[in-house]
């Protein structure tokens, strides 16, 4: 139990099942079962961003627990973007400069000290930056609000709060302290009720007013886009919809009769039938993950022989869904709709992720940032809630930043964005703040502030203002 405490888990009960555990929770939970056995020293641990979720407060504690496993004779290697953790290590391999076909190159192996003299490094850069200052680019007049009273679901104690609209809305605190309550098992349920004639039942709250406001709710999470290799950011943003009404008016594709669907691996026609279009074949491993390896006869391009022999500018589709969103931006130019979703890609910091890439290798912060980047590149009318939970999560400071952008874009369109949140570059930049705590479990679930940035550094009770 105490090493449970130690890693920032002291709010969660002993007998919650396994799948009710976030990503992090569930690895910290991996790593107090490890502290809590008797380390012999000369052990590797490896750990991908062991921050997720984690209130900046809890960060301190588990560091503790990292240099522990250190003097203990072990190493500790991890995967990390936070800079308090950065910070603290005892070395850096920083690798770069960008994402995808403009990374991958060893920029740096050193003391965290001499990482600052770097001139390639956008680690470097953050890491020597001096105290940001909290700044509100959001001027406009708040008309309208939700509010949601007597939220007593899981630990929230009978909490009432007033979120106002056309804002960027920050839920804070620590981990633990209901803000997913709140936001998702209390507010987008009874929403997706309204709007959606969604059957899951909302948590327990007395009532909620304002829905009238908003035309409807887009929960853009981290959940895959979908479980099959032929979903990818092409398909789920519709760019391939464009891509293949543009192959049908090709001369050739006119004179074989081609239609539409020809371009599609979904349907018989145009695809490759061993791997029914999904470029890769599944080996079925019984009792562990099922496997994929490219497809034979198509070489992984999804498509038959005749279908590849139609080219655009020189290019297949094939070819093409093997582009970047970067590359596919300067190669398509000015065509509108198209141009609108690849720019959508590249504003949210994924001008290096391919557009066939399949959907099951993305991580949960990509594919939350292609269904942004869906919304994005959508001619909206605003009025529209969005609801997001830690959108930063697997982010580096320099793509917080275009991620950052992005959402006051939308925003500035006329929306209402609610965001859970623990990165302070975000909360900094947020027009509202709700300070749900002061700690985790039976200790969280009260309002502890509210108001903008400026008010909450000003109050002594909030750990966030802290």
């Amino acid at each position: 139990c105490q090493t449970l405490t130690d890693v920032g888990l002291g709010y969660i009960r002993l007998g919650q099942a396994a799948t009710t555990l976030s990503g992090g929770e569930a690895q910290r939970v991996k790593l107090a079962t490890e502290l809590s056995r008797r380390s012999t020293g000369k052990t590797l641990y490896i750990l991908d961003e062991p921050t997720t979720g984690l209130h900046f407060a809890d960060v301190a504690k588990l560091l503790e627990v990292l240099h522990r496993l250190v003097d203990q004779g072990n190493t500790v290697l991890v995967i990390e973007h936070n800079l308090d953790v950065i910070k603290t290590a005892d070395h850096i391999i920083d690798i770069g400069p960008e994402a995808g076909l403009r990374g991958g190159e060893l920029l740096f192996s050193g003391t965290p000290k001499d990482l600052l003299k770097s001139k390639t490094s956008f680690t470097a850069k953050y890491l020597s930056k001096a105290k940001p200052t909290i700044i509100s680019n959001h001027k406009s007049q708040i008309s309208n609000h939700l509010v949601i009273k007597g939220a007593s679901e899981h630990n929230l104690n009978n909490v009432s709060v007033d979120i106002p609209l056309n804002q960027l809305v920050c839920v804070t605190g620590p981990s633990g302290s209901g803000k997913s309550t709140l936001i998702h098992n209390i507010l987008h349920r009874a929403l997706a009720r309204k709007f959606h004639k969604a059957k899951a039942v909302p948590g327990k709250h007395k009532s909620i007013e304002g829905m009238e406001h908003i035309d409807r709710v887009i929960v853009v999470d981290q959940s895959a886009l979908g479980k099959s290799p032929r979903s990818n950011p092409a398909t789920y943003t519709g760019a391939l919809d464009h891509i293949r009404q543009l192959f049908t008016k090709l001369p050739l594709s006119r004179q074989r009769g081609y239609k539409t669907g020809r371009f599609s691996f979904n349907i018989k026609g145009g695809r490759c039938e061993k791997c029914s279009g999904d470029g890769a074949l599944k080996i079925d491993m019984h009792f562990l993950a099922d496997a994929y390896v490219p497809c034979d006869a198509c070489n992984g391009q999804r498509y038959n022989r005749e279908t590849l022999e139609i080219t655009y500018k020189g290019k297949s589709i094939a070819e093409i869904l093997d582009m970047t969103a970067q590359q596919a931006l300067d190669f398509f130019g000015k065509i509108p709709k198209l141009e609108a979703i690849l720019a959508a890609l590249n504003d949210v910091g994924l001008g290096y992720i391919k557009l066939g890439q399949p959907a099951n290798t993305l991580s949960g912060g990509e594919a939350q940032r292609v269904k942004l980047a869906s919304e994005l590149s959508k001619t909206s009318a605003g009025n529209a809630l969005y609801l997001l939970d830690e959108p930063t999560t697997g982010l580096h400071f320099r793509d917080i930043e275009i991620l950052l952008k992005a959402l006051e874009s939308l925003r500035d369109a006329g929306n209402s964005l609610i965001i859970v949140e623990h990165n302070l570059d975000i909360i900094r930049a947020a027009d509202h703040i709700i300070d749900l705590g002061p700690g985790g479990g039976k200790h969280g679930g009260t309002l502890v502030a509210t108001g903008t940035p400026v008010e909450i550094a000003k109050n002594k009770k909030s750990l966030t203002g802290k």
